[in-house]
């Protein structure tokens, strides 16, 4: 069988080149008669994977030298909870800005941890709109602010990076890390699960400046303490080694498509071309505010809820695959990450105006 056009929000597409990769390597990598999912992770071989990892991912990002980056496990589910117990640093309030399903899980976490103010929230516009910077209640004597920067599930986006005073920022990059440029040094942490942009699940990236590390609470386990993982270069545990593997694959990928600008201007163009088919509908709409429409994640509504069943069959028929909304949304769902080609962008517009003119 052919491969599909997997517009899932995550576990997503991964470029074809890093997964052909992989299976020639499988039984044999490097020429070691190993999988690299066999070989020690304390071992010089696979130490060479880890090294290669971090400097193309340093590379990529234009990581500065006070930055440690950290290749963990627990997703950025596991992060919400480390994030408090790492760096709250002896202060009762942390500030949290709710976008999105993703950030309200985190602010919740959170508060098991400190007193969470919750400085700006669209909750009441059903998470279409962030808002406006001069309206958020941000107390600047809290340990940090957290914020989301990409909501897969609402399909929300930032589109800059909200500043305020010197409090730590603190930033969610699960589902659009890699995806444009970002400049590191105005965040104290970026954080990302792997499986939308970097690699399968398993590993989570964390970022984290050198001033935000080694003031853990004194009861943290040690394999969520940020310092113990760092000394030990994020292997105090027995890492998810092959895992680690495939996302050094995808930082080749990516180096060898031009880099992050590249990313950047492909990924806008696949989101122009769909948004555009969305405006151009009487069948399609989009309910986000046009300022903070998502690049990597894209919901879109028929206008006759009746038709979402046929929509999918037939779109599975064509090889267009994980279009279906999330359920708290509802409606439909177009995750573009890096690795969906041009290509499928197309196919899938070219279905939709298919189905619109036999069933509009």
């Amino acid at each position: 069988m052919s491969r599909i056009f997997n517009f899932s929000a995550g576990p997503s597409t991964l470029p074809e080149s890093v997964l052909l990769k992989a299976q020639k390597e499988f039984l044999d990598w490097n020429g070691s008669g190993m999988s690299v999912m066999e070989i020690s992770h304390r071992g010089k071989e696979f130490m060479s994977v880890a090294v290669e990892l971090k400097n193309d991912l340093t590379e990529i990002l234009n990581i500065p030298d006070n930055y440690k980056i950290l290749f963990l496990q627990g997703g950025a589910t596991g992060q919400f909870a480390c994030i408090p117990q790492n760096i709250l640093n002896g202060k009762t309030k942390a500030c949290y800005v709710n976008t999105g399903a993703w950030s309200k899980k985190a602010l919740k976490e959170a508060q098991n941890h400190c007193e969470v103010i919750v400085c700006a929230d669209s909750e009441v516009s059903k998470f279409t709109t962030i808002p406006n910077y001069v309206d958020w209640n941000v107390d600047e004597q809290a340990a940090y602010l957290h914020y989301t920067d990409n909501e897969t599930i609402n399909g929300v986006e930032f589109q800059d990076i909200p500043s305020f005073g010197d409090i730590p920022l603190v930033c969610d990059m699960s589902s659009n890390i890699l995806s444009r440029a970002i400049d590191v040094s105005k965040f104290a942490i970026i954080y990302a699960g792997a499986q939308k942009n970097m690699g399968p699940a398993g590993v989570t990236i964390v970022i984290v400046r050198d001033d935000m590390i080694g003031n853990a609470d004194k009861n943290i386990a040690s394999v969520f303490d940020y310092a113990q993982q760092a000394k030990n270069d994020s292997m105090l545990n027995t890492p998810a080694t092959y895992n680690w593997y495939l996302v050094g694959l995808v930082m080749k990928w990516i180096k060898q498509e031009g880099g992050i600008s590249a990313m950047e201007k492909r990924n806008q163009i696949k989101a122009d071309k769909l948004y555009q088919a969305i405006e151009t509908s009487s069948l399609y709409s989009n309910p986000v505010d046009k300022a903070y429409r998502s690049r990597m994640n894209i919901p879109f509504i028929l206008a006759d809820a009746e038709l979402d069943k046929s929509f999918l069959e037939l779109a599975g028929q064509q090889g267009l695959s994980a279009l279906k909304g999330h359920r708290s949304v509802g409606g439909m769902r177009a995750s573009i990450y890096n690795a969906m080609p041009e290509a499928g962008v197309n196919a899938l517009i070219d279905f939709m105006q298919e189905f619109e003119r036999t069933h509009g």
